[in-house]
């Protein structure tokens, strides 16, 4: 917080020596395009100030992750209020893969989530052939400092699934015999096509020509109904089998091993949440399949928030009664929207003012010295096309954390590129007679920068911090993968349960707010404009 008020004092502070001389290249000009400029710096400030500072009153609580897939929200949420009776929990969900979870419980960022043996033994630990041996996989995982155990009751399997016509035409009951029919689309999960566990282990066993089609799995079952696939891969448990009336192909050859749902946890949990660890190993063997496959069609087919799906397993009291599917824009504007747009807002402050802090000063190094202007270009433009997914997952080993931080480094990243380059096009077209009159007026190189040449490139400045905040704005959408919050958070649960009105709540948001920031920035261009045209 010290360093945000210091930076404040900075920008608030005139400039030591500039207003005389100033004054005698354009006085009103160059006083009055600053002003706008620091009232925008202030405001940003401001930003990084709310976004960095601490909560002091924060207590130790349980978190609890979750991937994003409908059975993983609601056995995060079993979690989650079976660990509320003995204290603080929370959950946080949608974390993205399993890579991301093992990360976010290695480096203290959630204390345990649910997941499967047979995803610990050949995703986790990688290996070669899973044994389904629980006191083994302890053994191997106490060198991470994770533990698993608290086996609920039922096994979720991966299994390929086709619609039944599709297997009445082609006589297909098992997985191998796909193989004689190349011609067949698959559509796959990307996680299922990339896992040790997953497809390329899958088409060696049973022999597999086919090339899949990478498809999030919340959508799958609609591609597969709408005929723009033929194969998709389910999870045993899923309510959809029976709504879509699907034919789950046998795993003749038993390739998949045992997905017995348990608790991944920190080996330091136990001592450090005793009663909650108590109440949760209350949970062993209470979950069996048919309550699973219950409790995933009142999330997917009856529209029940996966909290109070959770709530009614446990015997509680659901926190608002079932309903019909809301209307469009009682789901935009719904009981979360203020603190998602608060999240989203804080997101793209931070970015976007970090993103200026450094970036004007590159824009101005790469107008200044010619030599490493390429450089300095390249630099920006390659960071900006690595995938922000791949980004995110590799800053979190990095900062030793999921959430904000390094959601606002990435979006950082990707809101450099506008503001250098335009700080440096902006510059570079001040008319060199310009900066020579200032030059013989005595001016230093930093008073002409200050007092000359960025309040005449302050348009086109503007401009690059406008594309810049644009682009943050959708792309923070992405943050919610680590649990960052923001709007992305409704997209999550609306792929997770294919719901095109949950997609659109965190869509539309988005959307307005981009629209809002563009018509701000042009309000603020004309007042630069008006500014720069008085006499």
């Amino acid at each position: 917080m010290a360093w945000s008020c210091a930076l404040l004092a900075a920008w608030l502070r005139p400039p030591a020596g500039g207003s005389a001389q100033a004054g005698q290249a354009h006085p009103e000009a160059a006083l009055g395009e600053r002003s706008p400029g620091r009232a925008l710096a202030l405001a940003l400030t401001l930003g990084l100030a709310l976004g960095a500072a601490p909560d002091a009153h924060a207590e130790e609580r349980l978190e609890v992750g979750s991937k994003r897939f409908t059975e993983s929200y609601i056995l995060a949420e079993v979690l989650t209020q079976t660990a509320q009776r003995a204290g603080p929990a929370d959950h946080q969900a949608g974390l993205g893969n399993t890579a991301i979870l093992v990360e976010a419980l290695r480096t203290h960022s959630i204390d345990l989530y649910p997941e499967y043996l047979g995803t610990i033994e050949l995703e986790i630990l990688k290996r070669p052939k899973a044994s389904g041996s629980l006191e083994s996989v302890n053994a191997e995982l106490a060198g991470l400092g994770l533990g698993a155990a608290v086996p609920l009751g039922f096994q979720n399997t991966y299994a390929l699934a086709v619609s039944a016509a599709t297997a009445q035409r082609l006589h297909l009951a098992r997985t191998s015999d796909l193989a004689a029919h190349p011609e067949l689309r698959l559509g796959l999960s990307q996680e299922f096509i990339g896992r040790a566990d997953g497809w390329p282990g899958l088409a060696t066993r049973y022999g597999l020509a086919q090339v899949p089609l990478g498809l999030d799995h919340g959508l799958a079952y609609e591609a597969l109904a709408s005929g723009q696939v033929d194969v998709i891969d389910v999870y045993s448990t899923d309510a959809k089998i029976a709504r879509y009336d699907l034919v789950v192909l046998d795993d003749d050859l038993h390739y998949f091993p045992a997905y017995d749902a348990l608790i991944l946890y920190r080996l330091d949990v136990p001592q450090r949440f005793p009663r909650a660890w108590a109440d949760l190993g209350g949970l062993a063997g209470r979950i069996d399949a048919r309550a699973m496959i219950a409790m995933n069609a009142r999330a997917e087919l009856d529209h029940v928030a996966f909290a109070d799906v959770a709530a009614e397993f446990l015997g509680g009291q659901t926190r608002r009664p079932p309903t019909h599917p809301k209307g469009l824009w009682q789901q935009v504007f719904g009981g979360d929207f203020w603190s998602l747009t608060r999240e989203h807002l804080t997101l793209v402050a931070v970015s976007v003012g970090l993103a200026i802090l450094l970036g004007i000063p590159l824009g101005a190094l790469a107008a200044r010295i010619p030599r490493v202007r390429t450089p300095i270009m390249i630099l920006v433009g390659v960071l900006q096309t690595i995938p922000a997914l791949a980004l995110l997952a590799f800053l979190i080993p990095i900062l030793g954390r999921i959430g904000t931080l390094p959601a606002e480094i990435a979006l950082f990243v990707y809101a450099l590129l506008p503001v250098v380059r335009n700080t440096c096009t902006g510059l570079l077209e001040v008319p060199a007679g310009l900066s020579e009159a200032a030059r013989a007026l005595g001016l230093t190189a930093g008073q002409r920068l200050g007092a000359i040449e960025l309040p005449l490139a302050g348009r086109v400045i503007l401009s690059g911090v406008k594309t810049a905040t644009v682009i943050s704005i959708g792309t923070a959408t992405i943050a919610a993968f680590i649990g960052a919050g923001g709007y992305g958070q409704r997209i999550t649960v609306g792929l997770a349960l294919n719901d095109n009105g949950m997609l659109l709540a965190g869509a539309i948001p988005a959307a307005l707010l981009a629209l809002l920031a563009e018509l701000a920035f042009d309000g603020l261009d004309r007042v630069l404009a008006h500014r720069r045209a008085r006499p």
